[in-house]
């Protein structure tokens, strides 16, 4: 039997980046694959909220919120009613989610690299 795959966007700084998802997986591992900057500072294991993302379409086709999701998202910059953490929102459907600025400050705080020239 063949995967489902869904179309996954990704918004970061007002461009998208639209990639394919099997049921199951989550927006972290989905964005690790393909070169998508999304923090994970507990290395994906719900202990922070850094791999936190906006869901702007498709929040339906997301698995249901545990408790100790809502508990770390209590801690996430910005957070929106939309909002879920990037390791623990499984995907089952075509799904938009927004990267927010926050993650790229956090990343030039805590992480190695260069910050991007205004």
């Amino acid at each position: 039997m063949a995967e489902s795959l869904h179309k996954v966007t990704y918004i970061i700084e007002g461009a998208t980046q639209t990639f394919d998802a099997v049921d199951g997986e989550n927006f972290l591992d989905l964005a690790m694959q393909h070169g998508i900057d999304l923090q994970h500072n507990c290395g994906g294991v719900c202990a922070c909220s850094t791999c936190h993302v906006i869901v702007r379409q498709g929040e339906e086709f997301l698995s249901e919120m545990e408790d100790d999701e809502a508990d770390q998202l209590d801690e996430a910059e910005g957070l929106t009613i939309s909002s879920r953490l990037g390791c623990q929102a499984k995907i089952y459907g075509d799904v938009t989610v927004e990267i927010p600025l926050i993650n790229e400050e956090i990343r030039y705080l805590f992480h190695e690299g260069a910050r991007k020239e205004e």
